[in-house]
């Protein structure tokens, strides 16, 4: 069997290197526009940084060590052009060349990824405006850094790449302005946990300026400014994380159906609807595991996986790919951020009627050195009690807590499920009530109604505006707020009234619980918990 691959990133030669294994006498070829292949695209960023030092780290295989290792033939610098279905062909062309060739194929893969999105803008071709999608891009950016002495950077756009493509740059000394389009950075979190994020960056030296559209990058030889909607920001080097769009404008004519984004619409054994196509990777769209709606999972880990998959069905055994949950995680200066599932805005959408709770938790044990807190918000059905999504800021681990929830989504798990899974503890690691499992138990109080809390959006609302905030700390903390020790509660409050409407706060919400349960039992009919606390809210309330 002859199988034509067309793109050799995560993808392209994962599909290749699992079908000789599958099948070591098919005979695979890779084609690549590229001059590198199976090259570590989530990593740029750190070699901008410096974290990692080495070009040849970020080159995963050499087109001559894959082939030499797998037995998979690899073409490099030859774009396919056209896809002729009706004779098995695909007709490319040298990029370096010119040179055109057609090659023939009884299995065709595409898996030609996608590229980043570069406005037609003034300015947007002067030296020291960077992309970061291929190791050149990471390569260029850095030896011009170094060559120009640039001391200022814009970064255009707020998603993953882009936030870690600053904090990098930060590292570097360069003072770095992130703008973005949207209302907020990091899209896929909610909007609290966003503006958390954005509030941290601005204490790590990177300010963030969200509903910026650039309008111009201004210069006469090289980069000078960021033309935005608003001002000009001065800049010695720009780096656009815009977002991406599928290279599958060559498919045209060809017959195979394209989502409206211009991805590849697959099934689940990653076949087009033209005989013998598949498609793999950043080009195509797949669904989300929990609604089988249509999803873009432009992600390495979906490529991977997928491209098994892929595999597997070429060399004659039919597996299916389940789908993603928007599963992400994110390392930023001092912080780091993870998600899986929905948010409560995005399960209101699905058809959902979600309920959250936000919740601070320590990250081990509160006594072992180096302890930390993790913010969690984790998402319910309020009717089926089914978990639906959990988000997670630290500075430790929080991937072990969004792969918890990954893992409960995957079982369609429901609230008494988790409640009290048995995990792993000892103090270096955990605490005794696990971080996940103590979101969820505050959850199902909330349910319950054994806690009465206010979310963070909705408390900066403005909806609680009438309500007294009343301090619940270990000492008083917040300005200007009544203070008041729960331990100290043996009746009703001398200046408050049972009929008063009471928001207890405390640094991490767990105090202010135990203030709620003390009134009620005196009486007190209106009293709200802010979940999380001055941690997450602030103490200027």
């Amino acid at each position: 069997m002859k199988v034509l691959i067309v793109g050799g990133v995560a993808a392209g030669t994962k599909t290749a290197a699992k079908l000789k294994r599958e099948m070591p006498d098919a005979e695979v070829t890779i084609l690549t526009k590229d001059r590198d292949i199976s090259y570590a695209g989530c990593g740029l960023p750190y070699y901008l940084g410096e974290v990692i030092r080495e070009k040849e780290a970020l080159i995963v295989n050499t087109p001559q060590k894959f082939s030499t290792l797998t037995g998979v033939e690899v073409v490099t610098e030859t774009e396919a052009t056209k896809v002729n279905p009706s004779d098995k062909t695909v007709d490319v062309v040298n990029v370096v060349t010119g040179e055109k060739a057609v090659y023939s194929y009884d299995k065709l893969v595409i898996a030609t990824g996608a590229s980043p999105i570069k406005p037609p803008i003034d300015g947007i071709d002067l030296p020291g405006v960077f992309c970061m999608r291929t190791p050149q891009d990471a390569f260029g950016a850095k030896d011009y850094i170094k060559d120009n002495g640039a001391e200022r950077a814009v970064v255009v756009g707020g998603g993953f790449i882009g936030l870690e493509v600053a904090e990098n740059l930060r590292k570097m000394d360069l003072r770095v302005t992130v703008i973005d389009m949207a209302d907020q950075v990091m899209p896929g979190f909610s909007k609290d946990f966003a503006t958390y994020i954005e509030d941290h960056l601005a204490t790590q030296g990177i300010k963030v300026q969200t509903g910026r559209k650039m309008e111009a990058i201004l210069g006469t030889d090289k980069v000078e400014k960021v033309q935005t909607d608003k001002r000009a920001l001065k800049a010695d080097l720009v780096v656009l994380s815009i977002g991406i769009r599928a290279n599958t404008a060559f498919l045209e004519g060809s017959g195979i159906a394209l989502c409206e984004n211009k991805t590849v619409k697959v099934n689940e054994h990653m076949q087009t609807n033209v005989e013998d196509i598949y498609a793999v990777g950043d080009c195509v769209t797949v669904w989300n595991r929990y609604t089988n709606q249509p999803q873009w999972s432009p992600m390495g880990s979906t490529a991977n996986m997928v491209g098994r998959v892929c595999a597997k069905n070429l060399a004659g055994k039919p597996v299916t790919y389940p789908g993603v949950l928007g599963t992400a995680v994110c390392h930023l200066p001092e912080l780091n951020a993870g998600k899986t599932g929905f948010t409560e805005e995005s399960a209101k959408a699905a058809g959902f009627d979600p309920i959250s709770v936000t919740i601070v938790a320590d990250d081990k044990a509160h006594y072992y050195p180096g302890a930390g807190n993790f913010i969690i918000k984790v998402v319910a059905d309020k009717n089926t009690r089914k978990f639906l999504g959990v988000e997670a800021l630290g500075s430790g681990a929080v991937d072990k807590i969004v792969d918890i929830g990954v893992t409960a989504l995957t079982l369609h798990g429901d609230l008494d499920a988790l409640d009290n899974m048995d995990m792993a503890y000892a103090p270096p690691f955990s605490t005794a009530i696990h971080p996940f499992v103590l979101a969820i138990q505050v959850l199902e109080n909330k349910l319950d109604g054994t806690l009465d809390s206010v979310t963070p959006e909705e408390f900066v609302s403005g909806e609680y505006g009438e309500y007294k905030v009343i301090d619940a700390s270990m000492s008083p903390a917040i300005l200007g707020a009544p203070f008041v020790n729960p331990a100290d509660v043996k009746g009703v409050l001398p200046e408050f009234g049972t009929e008063d409407k009471l928001m207890l706060v405390c640094t991490k919400g767990k105090r202010a619980y135990l203030l709620q349960n003390k009134l009620r039992y005196y009486g007190y009919k209106n009293t709200k918990v802010l979940e999380s606390g001055t941690t997450f809210n602030g103490t200027d309330l």
